[in-house]
Formats: C-alpha cells, sequence, structure tokens
C-alpha cells in the first residue's frame, strides 16, 4: 500500500492557464503509479455540468478528473457549483442540488460565507478520508486579494486541507514573469510558504531557450520550477469552459457530413458533441450564421441555461426561421434538453424559473409542450432508443416536464430501464431527447447520420477506450516534462 501524501493544489497565476487539465493528467499519473487519487475543487464556475451515479449535479471537469483517476464522481469532488445564467446572477448547486440564484454581491458578501465554507470543508474531510491523494484544483487566480475573505477556493482551502500548492502560469499569453512573481508576493507570509514550486505550461518552441528563465524565475520566487509543459495539439481531453468555443470550427466544406450545432447565447454541455467532432465522416461546427445553417446535413441544437431567452433570441436574430427552413428542405434537425424544448410547440414558465419571459411559442418542430418548474431532474441513465436493442447510457440535467400537447400521442425516442420513456420522435430527420451523453453512443451516431453516410468515408470509434486512451497520452505528455521525483518529494515531507 502506498503512503499517505499531501494532498495538493494547483492554483492559477488567472483563469484558463490549464490547471483543469493539468489535474485531470496527475490524477491519471498517479492512478498509474499505484495511488488512489480524487479530484477536488470546492467552487467551481461553469455551464458544463455532469449527473452523478447516484443523480446529483457537479461541474464537468470534475467528472473528467474523476474518470481520468479511474473513480465514480461525486458531489464531495465539486460541493459548489455556480451556473451562471446572466452576468451578474448564477444558480447556486450545494452537494448536488440547486438551493437558487444569487446575483454577485449577495454571493460573496461576507454574511452566509461561514456556512458554505463549512459545507465545503465537510466535502473535502469526506474525501480525503477514502482517497490518497486528493489533487486539488483552485479558481481563477490566487492574487485577486480584495476576495481573500471571502474565498473558498483557492489559499483558505489549501490551508485548511494542508495541500502543498503548485502554481500554473500559462506562459502562452506573455508575462509569465510578472505574473508568477506577482501571485506569490501579493500572498501572506503564511500563504507564501505553502507555495512549493511553479509549472509553467502552454509552452510553444524549444524549451532549452527557457533554461535561463527557469533559474532566473527561481531565483526571483525562491521556489523551484517543477516542469514546463509544452503546448499540444494532439491529445483531446473534454474541456468545460466555453472559452474553448472560440477555436472551433465556423464553417461548412464539401465532402462530408456537415453537422451544425446551434450557437446559443446560454449553450451549456458542448461537450455533447465531443465523440461526434472525432468522427472522420464528420464536419461538425458551431454557428449562428444563417447561410452556415443552410449548408448544414444535421442542425443540432445544444443544451441551454436558459431556453426562454435563447428561444427568443433566436426569433429576434433569424436563425429560427432559418433552422425550419433548413427542415424543410431536407435537414435533420435534432434537440437535447433545452433544444429539445424549445423544438416543441410552446415553452411555459409561469412561476418564473428562468426569469422574465413566461411564455413563448417555440419552433413548432414537435407536437409537445414544455413547462419549467422549480425541481431539478438529475440523474444518469441507461437506455434503447427506437427498435435498436443495443443498451445506451447518458444523463439527465434539466428543470422542466416536456408532454405531447393535447390530443396528441406519445411517440417516445427513448425507452429507460425503469419502464419510463424519453423524448419525441417524428421521424429520422426530426427528435428531441433530454438526454445529454445521447450522442456518445456509437450506436446512435450511426442510427443520425444513416441518411448521409453516402457522402464520404467511415469511422467506428469506441468512445470510452478513446477517452482511456487519450488520458494516457495526457499523463505521458505530462509526466515527461514534469520533475515528479521532485513532486513526490514535496508532497511526502513532514511538516
Amino acid at each position: 500500500m502506498n503512503k499517505k501524501l499531501h494532498p495538493i493544489m494547483l492554483a492559477g497565476t488567472g483563469s484558463d492557464v490549464g490547471k483543469s487539465i493539468l489535474a485531470a493528467a496527475l490524477c491519471r499519473i498517479f492512478k498509474q503509479d499505484g495511488y488512489h487519487p480524487a479530484p477536488f475543487k470546492a467552487q467551481n464556475m461553469a455551464l458544463n455540468s455532469y449527473a452523478t451515479p447516484e443523480g446529483l449535479e457537479i461541474g464537468r471537469a470534475q467528472a473528467v478528473q474523476a474518470e481520468a483517476a479511474g473513480v465514480p464522481c461525486h458531489t464531495d469532488m465539486n460541493p459548489l457549483l455556480l451556473k451562471p445564467s446572466s452576468d451578474h446572477t448564477s444558480q447556486v448547486v450545494l452537494n448536488g442540488r440547486p438551493i437558487g440564484n444569487r446575483n454577485a454581491y449577495e454571493y460573496f458578501r461576507k454574511e452566509g460565507r461561514e456556512e458554505l465554507r463549512k459545507e465545503v470543508n465537510a466535502a473535502f474531510d469526506r474525501l480525503a478520508a477514502r482517497y490518497n491523494p486528493i489533487v486539488m484544483e483552485g479558481a481563477g487566480s490566487i492574487s485577486e486579494i480584495n476576495l481573500r475573505d471571502t474565498d473558498l477556493v483557492n489559499m483558505p482551502m489549501a490551508c485548511y486541507a494542508d495541500a502543498d500548492v503548485i502554481l500554473v502560469a500559462d506562459i502562452d499569453r506573455g508575462g509569465v514573469f510578472a505574473s508568477v512573481y506577482g501571485s506569490v508576493m501579493l500572498q501572506t507570509p503564511e500563504d507564501r510558504k505553502r507555495i512549493k514550486g511553479v509549472i509553467i505550461n502552454k509552452f510553444r518552441g524549444d524549451i532549452r531557450l527557457f533554461q535561463s528563465g527557469v533559474k532566473m524565475m527561481e531565483d526571483l520566487c525562491g521556489i523551484p520550477v517543477l516542469g514546463i509543459i509544452p503546448y499540444y495539439k494532439d491529445i483531446h481531453i473534454e474541456e468545460e469552459d466555453s472559452v474553448v468555443l472560440d477555436y472551433k470550427r465556423m464553417q461548412a466544406v464539401e465532402g462530408k457530413i456537415n453537422v451544425a450545432v446551434v450557437l446559443l447565447r446560454h449553450l451549456s454541455n458542448f461537450t455533447d458533441f465531443n465523440m461526434l467532432e472525432r468522427d472522420e465522416r464528420v464536419h461538425l461546427y458551431y454557428t449562428n450564421n444563417t447561410e452556415e445553417l443552410a449548408k448544414a446535413d444535421i442542425i443540432l441544437i445544444p443544451g441551454s441555461k436558459s431556453t426562454l431567452d435563447d428561444l427568443y433570441e433566436l426569433r429576434r436574430n433569424g436563425v429560427a426561421q432559418a433552422i425550419l427552413r433548413a427542415h424543410r428542405e431536407g435537414a435533420t434537425v435534432m434537440g437535447i434538453c433545452g433544444g429539445y424544448q424549445l423544438m416543441g410547440l410552446e415553452v411555459h414558465d409561469p412561476e418564473g424559473v428562468e426569469g422574465e419571459i413566461r411564455q413563448l411559442p417555440g419552433l413548432g418542430l414537435l407536437p409537445v409542450i414544455t413547462t419549467m418548474q422549480g425541481e431539478k431532474v438529475t440523474r444518469q441513465v441507461h437506455f434503447n432508443f427506437l427498435e435498436n436493442k443495443e443498451v445506451c447510457q447518458g444523463y439527465e440535467i434539466h428543470m422542466g416536464e416536456t408532454r405531447p400537447a393535447p390530443g396528441t400521442s406519445s411517440s417516445p425516442l427513448n425507452k429507460l430501464e425503469d419502464g419510463t420513456v424519453d423524448g419525441y420522435f417524428v421521424d429520422a430527420k426530426c427528435m428531441g431527447s433530454y438526454i445529454h451523453g445521447i450522442l456518445d453512443n456509437q450506436a446512435f451516431i450511426d442510427y443520425l447520420l444513416q441518411p448521409y453516410t453516402g457522402k464520404l468515408g467511415h469511422s467506428v470509434v469506441d468512445y470510452q477506450t478513446y477517452k482511456e486512451e487519450q488520458y494516457d497520452k495526457l499523463a505521458e505528455h505530462v509526466r515527461s516534462h514534469l520533475n515528479l521525483p521532485l513532486l513526490y518529494q514535496i508532497m511526502s515531507e513532514n511538516d
């Protein structure tokens, strides 16, 4: 049995420096080395979430990290999740269950913070009793000193956990010396002692050219540089932050099955399309351009954190009309979760669950009506679609109930293992479902693409095997550029 290691926290000099992916890499490395690791992020802000086996909600990044660690995901890995619903407000999910919406000022004020602090600390304690080591992830920058008193996720959490802190900096942005030095020097003397090393991430070019920079940084900050991790393009790990959508393709191409994902303002769970994006038969792109939608063979309407607001926007910017026109001309249209809701005849929100809009007509592609309600459904599911015998899996995270319109018979797309049904099926080119991850099942992808497979090529991917291969590739990449013996030494030292 491996000895007990200190928890480790990857803290950032800023947002989007690559902490989540490095945490996944370390989870896989520790697993490969015979440990039993687990991820932890006290508070996460993201629209991409995931349902645990218990049917509770956590940030997608921690679910990915748990998968890399080879353990089931659990709410203790991400006890607080903030799901933005506007620039100023977020839904607060505590221990997997929504507890209401808060504006930023209300949430970050000191009153009531200690109750949340107790909850995240208790979650960490439960996790630390079951796993070794705990790979913790900070949020944003650790040098936001104005938020120090209300911070639940960075240095105060590291202090509670008695974690060794490794500072992660993104050299691709420039200013790496200033960001690392400033992040260290802005800490209290006590917190500064906890920072045990630096990882320089996303390096492009010849690492040898930065060797003098390593010594300068170590001399400046008084802590070792544990590694310089080169930028990579050939390893595919699910990412949580919607910033990655900026780098997705935006236009159709010739010679492949063109699949357009409608770029909603409140798009959530874009990871639903990762497996489809890897299929060599497919060119998948994100767009709200009406001309590009017209070129699509298949239009996918994704999940939304604010279905009514997005429905209003689609009507305003002409995208709704473009989707209907493309469908009339032969394109497949499929909605997932919020996308399924807005494909119906009407969406009602009598209690104002989503906001000010109480009712809007939907796209009218499916004869269903959705009513928003306060109780959120979160669960993992196994199901069969249509007459297909293969058992598929996915998960549900949604508020609202969707039923066939009065006088309309039920025509479910999926039958769940508990005997209940999901979604609505008009024909092979018009359908909707509440199930996230439905497109992670090869049988369903093949069904969706079948009308267009005459266009070109063929590729069948076992997605779970593919993901395991990617975690191993990521671990190999990070392991080869990280001073792992020194990291183990740091995590093994007595206080």
